[in-house]
């Protein structure tokens, strides 16, 4: 079976370098090349080797001709279509979800051949719609694959490949609802509507979660504990849910009857499969596990390599863009680690001669070390976090996710029968539930139970680690080397959070304009003190994530102060992400729009955290380390933006100066009120809008450096080339977030 984890897996490192390495125009000549090198080894190696080199080869060619013709028949022609208005039909292939203007729903075309999914963005009419419906109607044609001139790889990696937006009345019809090709689609609604009526508000997210993989419904609370503490992957369906399912048939039916056995799990393991979406990780499980119980019906041993090579092909093959999904590249590079590395470690420390609780502990160390060797860098790459305590949660946790999926799953599928004596059923599970909620927010408050990337020095470490354990591996055998390394590793690791700290201890003021696209996120810190100035983005990144990651890296766990200027999404969207892992104080907003949506979900927030709140309606000044903050209330009235609150940080003969999304008349108006300064830094208003930051404020304030936070390619504009000009003709060296990304100014 190994001959056909070398196809495999060659097959798979093609479809990498198509995807990653090699530009289109050089696909089909380096698919040639590896054919005519297959040929070459063919004639040079001896015959074990030769098949092997054939196999390479093949695996290869196969992988770069595939991609080239997938690309051919299933984007391109979407892509042509890209910035146009068509009238296309097209079904549903899963329920709708709501947004914030109507609804979407995944699809599939089914005219102009058209091959592939699409995102349907439509009105709330689409909400009443099952899978299978089909609708006729115009639609604009968006890219999925470059937003804003951005290559977002997130919807192509799931065979969608654009985004469609109704313009028009849409003609509805039957279509193939209610059929058995979408029955797995209904289960999951049923088993969603089951846990909603089976279990307690507080839980019901997380089961659905933990038995289908749906997270969109956990708090941003419960889903920042479970990524702090390393314990977010128990929520994606897995080889977890997959080897429960088979265990409960191999109870029913007996283990030793493999034949009745595989003819009863391998259609309950694709059906489960389909009902979760057909994750990478579920998809994994099912094919490794279907292996393992067909292979001693051929008189073959099950393979971990070439049970997990094949399930790699199976994806890749579906859908060559699926290489770049985290999920799947996460998924495959766990159970790598598992099936490479995991027994290994266990033989080596010994976990086979201890006793039972002893062997568990060994275990459960073992596979997670396993586990992380090979995702670490992944989740440094995508995520900018290393969890230190995942061993730890690992061992506290995984029983416990078993049970509680194992129980949860009993509950749903009785709560579909019997509703009354689900309510009864789901108490167990739902105390599993919450006992690892519990557990994950415990340990996501234990101070450096996580380190960020967002410190440059962890970079160079994470390296250096990999490199002094693997000189251990090649040195050979030695209990002691792997025991010295491991202290060295904590000892540097020790200096590398020190000296990313440091900095923020020392100096009168820091001031951090954060990159976070299209929006505004700037830290100020000074002597053990700090606050935010707002926290949003209209941009794919999440600014109340960027926040926690950057304060949390540099020491910092608390804030004094959170200003917020005013209530646009670009500017307070990230609140609920930073409350979720930060400790805030106080916070600061302006008493205007008593009836806005966004206003009270930002007072929900604060209650949530038990963060006070305070409406600055008259000049404010605050203690912030050795400088000061002071914060003025709204000048004008009209829309958002002209009631603004703006914000001035003093340090010594230090000033800068915050106005939020003021235009010039509104900063005119700031600067006749009250005594501003000749200031040192200047956060261009509105983004770099070309209505703000007016001449007026300029000649008033006089800035020696202007800071501009926007996103690439946004499509507002900003910043600018009128604002831009102004600052120049002021004086002001400008730095962007957009082009130079995070700015960190220090005032000794």
């Amino acid at each position: 079976m190994r001959r056909l984890a070398t196809f495999c897996f060659a097959f798979a490192f093609g479809i990498f370098a198509a995807q990653y390495l090699l530009p289109a125009r050089l696909l089909l000549p380096a698919a040639a090349g590896c054919a005519a090198l297959g040929a070459l080894w063919a004639l040079a190696l001896h015959e074990n080797m030769r098949r092997r080199a054939l196999l390479i080869a093949l695996g290869l060619t196969l992988a770069l001709c595939w991609d080239r013709a997938y690309v051919r028949l299933a984007w391109e022609p979407f892509e042509a279509l890209a910035g146009t208005r068509q009238t296309l039909t097209l079904e549903l292939t899963d329920y709708p979800s709501e947004t914030e203007k109507g609804s979407r729903a995944e699809v599939r075309v089914l005219d102009r051949r058209l091959y592939g999914k699409a995102i349907l963005y439509g009105g709330e009419e689409l909400a009443t719609l099952e899978p299978g419906e089909r609708v006729t109607l115009p639609v604009d044609v968006h890219s999925a694959v470059f937003i804003r001139s951005s290559e977002v790889p997130t919807h192509t990696a799931r065979g969608v490949y654009a985004l469609l937006y109704a313009r028009g009345k849409a003609e509805l019809s039957t279509g193939n609802a209610g059929t058995l090709r979408y029955l797995p689609q209904r289960l999951a609604r049923a088993l969603e509507l089951s846990v909603d009526q089976s279990f307690p508000e507080r839980t019901a997210p997380f089961m659905k979660a933990i038995l289908l993989g749906d997270r969109y419904e956990l708090t941003t609370a419960d889903g920042a504990n479970l990524s702090e503490a390393g314990l977010y992957h128990v929520t994606a369906v897995s080889g977890l849910h997959c080897a429960f399912l088979l265990a409960i048939l191999s109870f029913l039916i007996g283990k030793h009857r493999r034949r009745l056995l595989s003819a009863a799990a391998i259609p309950v393991l694709i059906l489960y499969a389909m009902t979760v979406g057909l994750t990478p990780s579920v998809v994994r499980s099912c094919v490794m596990l279907i292996l393992l119980l067909v292979a001693p019906l051929f008189g073959r041993e099950s393979d971990g390599p070439t049970s997990l090579s094949l399930a790699l092909f199976l994806l890749l093959a579906a859908n060559p863009f699926a290489v770049k999904s985290v999920s799947l590249q996460l998924s495959f590079a766990a159970m790598l680690g598992l099936i490479l590395l995991s027994p290994r470690l266990y033989e080596r420390i010994g976990g086979d001669r201890r006793r039972w609780a002893a062997r568990f502990v060994c275990g459960s160390l073992a596979a997670t070390a396993g586990a992380l060797v090979f995702t670490v860098p992944l989740t440094a790459l995508y995520f900018d976090i290393l969890v230190l305590v995942a061993p730890v949660s690992n061992l506290l946790c995984l029983w416990a996710a078993t049970l509680t999926f194992a129980l949860g799953l009993l509950t749903a599928l009785l709560g579909m029968v019997f509703p009354a004596a689900a309510q009864l059923a789901a108490y167990v599970p739902h105390w599993g539930a919450l006992y690892l909620l519990t557990v994950a927010r415990w340990l996501s408050g234990i101070p450096y139970h996580a380190v960020y990337f967002s410190n440059s020095y962890l970079k160079v470490w994470l390296a250096y680690v990999y490199a002094m354990f693997l000189v251990c591996v090649v040195a050979g055998k030695g209990r002691l080397r792997y025991a010295m390394a491991s202290v060295l590793a904590a000892l540097t690791l020790a200096l590398v959070l020190w000296l990313n700290a440091a900095p923020m201890r020392s100096g009168a003021l820091h001031v951090v304009a954060l990159d976070v696209g299209q929006g505004q996120c700037v830290a100020l810190v000074s002597q053990g003190s700090a606050a935010l100035i707002d926290c949003g983005s209209k941009s794919y990144l999440d600014a109340g994530t960027t926040a926690a990651d950057y304060l949390r890296g540099a020491g910092i766990l608390s804030l004094d102060y959170v200003v917020l200027s005013h209530y646009h999404a670009d500017h307070c969207n990230g609140l609920g992400p930073l409350l979720a892992r930060v400790k805030v104080k106080r916070l600061l907003a302006p008493d205007v729009e008593p009836d806005d949506a966004v206003r009270g979900e930002v007072l929900a927030l604060a209650k949530q955290y038990g963060v006070a709140v305070e409406f600055v309606d008259e000049k404010t000044t605050l203690p912030l380390g050795s400088a000061s903050l002071t914060v003025y209330p709204p000048v004008a009235e009209g829309d958002m933006n002209e009631e603004c609150l703006a914000a001035l940080c003093t340090a010594g003969s230090f000033d800068a100066l915050f106005t939020g999304d003021m235009d010039a008349n509104t900063e005119y108006l700031l600067a006749a009120h009250y005594d501003l300064p000749d200031v040192e830094v200047l956060m261009a208003g509105h983004h770099g809008s070309r209505w703000s930051t007016g001449d007026d404020l300029l000649a008033e304030v006089r800035p020696e450096t202007a800071i501009v936070s926007c996103g690439a390619d946004n499509r507002y504009g900003h910043p600018h080339a009128e604002a831009l000009l102004r600052l120049y003709r002021a004086g002001a060296a400008v730095y962007r977030t957009d082009l130079q990304g995070t700015i960190h100014i220090t005032v000794r």
